[in-house]
């Protein structure tokens, strides 16, 4: 049974996947917050990874995928510098501090895979979005430096989606009314639920994508793309 580690896996997209790969995987969850949920095939580890030292894994990590993110949107003149070094901590800090504590136990694993998180923004310029695309535009140099440096042991992608449905997008998502005109900004009239993420992230870690590495993959509902 091949093994999971995934940063974040107790809330929102990253529990989607825990899920999903519980399913036909071992999965070991680090996250400030115990999950909600149990099963014979989770570990769970309680750890701040930006405060605390990452737990000690022997097993071999077939699949690491970190989720820890954030939407911290202000216009650029009420930003302070101390939100750009927040966002840039969480999302590309973290990921590098969790990249380099397992990378052994990952160059261990079966047809090993590595899977980060962007957002549709790095690519569509939205006002007040300045701080998170900065980190998450890093997050995308990160995949293609390290999936290069990695190759052709350990395949390196991100996910980039639009607004999902999880407790971070909340506050974008407070009534009816917010909830469709958040569906009609998108051309295919709709925004993303964690388990569509999660099924790319699955993708992304499964045999189907061993000739994928160094790609991020924009789950954008027709956003970026599209202009009608």
């Amino acid at each position: 049974m091949k093994h999971l580690v995934i940063v974040g896996g107790s809330k929102g997209i990253g529990k989607a996947i825990a899920l999903q790969f519980l399913e036909t995987h071992k999965v070991t969850n680090i996250s400030r917050n115990e999950p909600d949920f149990t099963h014979q095939y989770l570990t769970h580890h309680s750890c701040d990874v930006l405060a605390e030292d990452l737990p000690d894994l022997e097993q071999p990590i077939d699949y690491l995928i970190y989720c820890p993110g954030s939407i911290n949107l202000k216009p650029v003149g009420r930003l302070k510098l101390d939100d750009f070094r927040a966002d840039f901590e969480i999302n590309v800090i973290g990921a590098v501090k969790t990249i380099q504590k397992y990378l052994d136990n990952i160059k261990k694993g079966t047809n090993p895979s590595i899977v980060l998180f962007s957002t549709v923004a790095t690519d569509l310029g939205m006002p007040f979005h300045a701080s998170v695309a900065a980190s998450k535009s890093a997050v995308e140099g990160l995949v293609k430096s390290i999936g290069a440096e990695l190759a052709p042991t350990v395949r390196v992608n991100a996910v980039a989606p639009t607004v999902t449905n999880t407790d971070l997008a909340s506050k974008l998502l407070r009534n009816e009314k917010q909830e469709e005109n958040m569906r009609d900004r998108h051309p295919l009239k709709k925004y993303l639920q964690p388990e569509e993420v999660a099924n790319m992230a699955s993708f992304l870690c499964s045999d189907k994508s061993l000739s994928v590495s160094g790609q991020v993959f924009k789950l954008d509902c027709g956003i970026v793309s599209f202009k009608l």
